[in-house]
């Protein structure tokens, strides 16, 4: 069993299509490095145009991401479209069914 993490991008202003085409290769590109499951992802946006992603690290991945130069490659590709945000500063997470407009990973 791996772990299902959920984190949600703020586009930096003009960079939502630089957002969304980083985000549809993400899992894969985790995948192919050993880090991810087999499991699905998903992608979503918020009223205010956050993207939401889902998705699930092997066991210990994490910890190996952050040693991995692919990984850490692109997360800096992340850190020049987006700002990371808490789901707590969605408004949806204040719902009791948070509703999201679905985002195609294809």
């Amino acid at each position: 069993m791996g772990n299902v993490v959920i984190v949600a991008y703020r586009p930096k202003p003009g960079r939502e299509d630089d957002l969304l085409a980083l985000t549809r290769s993400h899992v894969p590109e985790l995948r192919r490095l050993g880090l991810t499951t087999k499991r699905p992802s998903l992608a979503m946006r918020s009223k205010e145009g956050v993207v939401i992603e889902v998705f699930e690290w092997k066991e210990g991945a994490i910890e190996s991401a952050h040693a991995n130069p692919a990984a850490l490659a692109m997360w800096e590709r992340y850190a020049a479209v987006c700002d990371y945000v808490p789901l707590r500063d969605l408004p949806e997470a204040q719902d009791m069914f948070a509703q999201f407009e679905p985002v195609d990973l294809i």
